[in-house]
């Protein structure tokens, strides 16, 4: 295992709300803009799930497996309780990803 290496269990969300889907991957930004150009045939191009609802970060693959699986075993009830506790109101928390970020301003410390 590669100990500077990150791994990621992740939720996307169905434009409609209604599909969400579970996985993991080693790259998060490069995953979720794939699953968002509509690269990966099968569920998520199927019902359009593009909105990155949830993610976890593991420095073990196999933690980051079994707790996909683990997810993946849950009702619908349970998933959309973790996106909540999250992500409560459920946004696209890729959104920004990609697009320049703007320099903090500077605030010098008052003298007092």
């Amino acid at each position: 295992m590669n100990p500077d290496r990150n791994y990621f269990v992740y939720m996307m969300q169905s434009n409609s709300r209604r599909a969400l889907y579970t996985g993991v991957t080693s790259k998060l930004e490069v995953r979720v803009k794939k699953h968002k150009a509509g690269y990966y045939e099968g569920f998520t191009s199927d019902y359009n799930c593009t909105r990155l609802v949830y993610f976890e970060k593991f420095s073990d693959m196999r933690d980051a497996i079994g707790r996909e699986k683990q997810i993946k075993g849950w009702s619908r009830a349970k998933k959309e309780a973790l996106v909540t506790k999250m992500n409560p109101e459920w946004h696209d928390l890729s959104l920004d990803w990609g697009k320049p970020q703007l320099p903090m301003k500077y605030t010098p410390p008052s003298s007092s």
